[in-house]
């Protein structure tokens, strides 16, 4: 992972710990059009987090090397 991103793909995967957020908040909160900042895409990619089918959409909630990943950089218990 790039440096520049790395505090970016952090503090989406803790944004995302907090709790599930449906896939459509996730987009628009963290989407950019700067092609070289891919943090969705670096997090999805290296299995931080993952999509799940809900009842009430697509929710986005943090793998367990999501959570190892945030334990790692002291940002969970």
């Amino acid at each position: 992972m790039s440096e520049t991103t790395d505090p970016l793909v952090l503090d989406l995967v803790e944004w995302i710990a907090r709790e599930p957020r449906l896939y459509s908040e996730v987009i628009e909160t963290w989407r950019t059009s700067c092609p070289r900042l891919t943090i969705w895409e670096d997090a999805i990619d290296r299995g931080y987090v993952a999509r799940q089918p809900a009842t009430d959409g697509v929710r986005v909630a943090v793998t367990e090397s999501g959570a190892q990943f945030l334990r790692e950089h002291g940002r969970s218990d």
